[in-house]
């Protein structure tokens, strides 16, 4: 089974300005652990992660003031549309990470988490596919 099989088309993108709260926010809502950061003065992509949420607030850092850009990885790993799920489970344990923005070209196009690689695994149906999501 390939990625592109697993991965979640649902892709928020946000910029390096939001705070962690708008953040925590719309990944909330669209019941999504992970959210693509996009810097246009970089022209970089970076990942912001539930856990970057949590660690941040663990620290007692103030979810307002916080920036996404401040908690972003930016040694980001992606993954192909046309990785296996083996290739994408073994890039998540060598990294030490849950998610993996997969391009296609430059540009994102799903995520692929360690629960849509489970899902896969055992059987279960896969989430409905929906249209990416962009936070202005």
């Amino acid at each position: 089974m390939l990625v592109r099989d697993a991965m979640s088309t649902v892709v928020l993108t946000i910029g390096p300005a939001h705070t962690l709260r708008q953040a925590a926010r719309l990944m909330s809502a669209r019941r999504i652990g992970a959210a693509v950061v996009l810097d246009p003065d970089t022209c970089g992509l970076g990942i912001l992660t539930e856990r970057d949420v949590l660690i941040s607030v663990g620290h007692g850092e103030d979810p307002d003031r916080e920036t996404a850009g401040s908690h972003t990885t930016t040694d980001v790993v992606f993954a192909a549309p046309e990785w296996t799920l083996e290739e994408a489970a073994t890039a998540m344990v060598r990294g030490g990470f849950r998610h993996l923005v997969v391009l296609e070209g430059d540009a994102p196009v799903g995520i692929v988490s360690v629960r849509d690689i489970i899902r896969c695994w055992s059987g279960q149906s896969a989430r409905p596919r929906e249209a990416a999501a962009v936070a202005g």
